[in-house]
């Protein structure tokens, strides 16, 4: 079985209003994909701007917590996806695995509050959180919204959280996820887009026992790597590998972290595009970057690590 750990379904509206690219994706476009590539099963999570930002501060690209769409961060979002797979689109309920997305740092208890009739009602699999764009430090994992990890810890349900080295960005940094999970052992997490190559978090994740990382948009990552962009780690510290090529980075990973890699897409941000930067890349890349990998590291990095995170040991 091939399993995709990360994946966007639903639309964007900071992305959309400010011409940026991808800003939606729809279920049964994305299970297209997946169908067609081969992949079994995908995690799913909603997009990471949400309605009760502010409409109009998105729309000149600032980040603005208003409440006045539905008055709880991802009310709207969440619920949307747990209908769309399990009443709009019953059949995929078998090819998908949705997740919460969760803002750590606007109103935490009043998400846990709406998070426990969501999971009366529907299958939860796991909790999302994207603080970076929303502007939102994941450090409030450590006060206020520990709610949410308790939470997960109450249901068993694993974190996937986007990961940064870019010392422009203050919320979601690899050191801070790390030290919430080394507070947290009752909690798995996944940090997304191998930690941005940067060397000494993977080696962290590595020591953790409750810490896994994907490769989520792993050949845009690469290209990133190539042109010395800040959005991956300088070289000084970067994992050492041949990055022009996003196959042997991968092989490379995989054999360096056998049981702590795990394969994604971030679908549709395998691609991103703005008036500055255009990085591109397709699902069926990210598929063949993966159908690269030695049998043994392919199942390991597709499946049993996967499953190793989604439901403990």
């Amino acid at each position: 079985m091939k399993i995709d750990c990360h994946a966007h379904i639903g639309v964007d509206p900071l992305f959309y209003l400010n011409g940026w690219s991808p800003y939606a994706l729809g279920l049964p476009e994305f299970l297209v994909e997946t169908d067609r590539s081969g992949i079994d099963l995908a995690v799913v999570f909603p997009f990471v701007s949400y309605l009760d930002l502010d409409l109009a501060a998105m729309r000149e690209g600032k980040i603005s917590y208003s409440g006045a769409f539905d008055g709880v961060p991802y009310r709207f979002e969440n619920k949307r996806l747990l209908e769309e797979v399990f009443l709009l689109h019953p059949h995929s309920a078998d090819e998908v695995m949705p997740f919460l997305m969760a803002d750590p740092g606007r109103l935490a208890v009043e998400q846990v509050g709406e998070w426990r009739q969501l999971i009366r009602d529907f299958k939860v699999f796991g909790i999302k959180i994207q603080a970076t764009i929303i502007q939102s430090a994941i450090t409030g994992l450590l006060g206020e919204a520990a709610c949410m990890l308790d939470f997960a810890a109450e249901h068993n349900l694993p974190l996937l959280i986007h990961s940064s080295i870019d010392p422009s960005d203050e919320w979601s940094q690899c050191a801070d996820i790390l030290e919430v999970a080394a507070a947290r052992p009752d909690v798995r997490f996944l940090l997304a887009h191998s930690c941005r190559f940067h060397h000494p978090s993977l080696q962290k994740v590595a020591e953790l026992p409750n810490t896994w990382f994907d490769c989520s948009a792993h050949v845009i990552h690469c290209g990133c790597a190539v042109k010395g962009l800040p959005t991956v780690a300088p070289e000084s510290t970067r994992f050492p590998s041949d990055y022009n090529s996003p196959e042997t980075v991968l092989k490379d990973l995989a054999a360096a972290f056998p049981e702590k890699l795990i394969w994604g897409s971030d679908a549709p941000f395998y691609s991103y595009a703005d008036s500055n930067i255009q990085l591109t890349s397709s699902y069926s890349r990210e598929v063949g970057c993966l159908d690269s990998l030695p049998s043994d590291l392919l199942e390991r990095a597709s499946h049993l690590n996967t499953l190793a995170w989604l439901h403990g040991n």
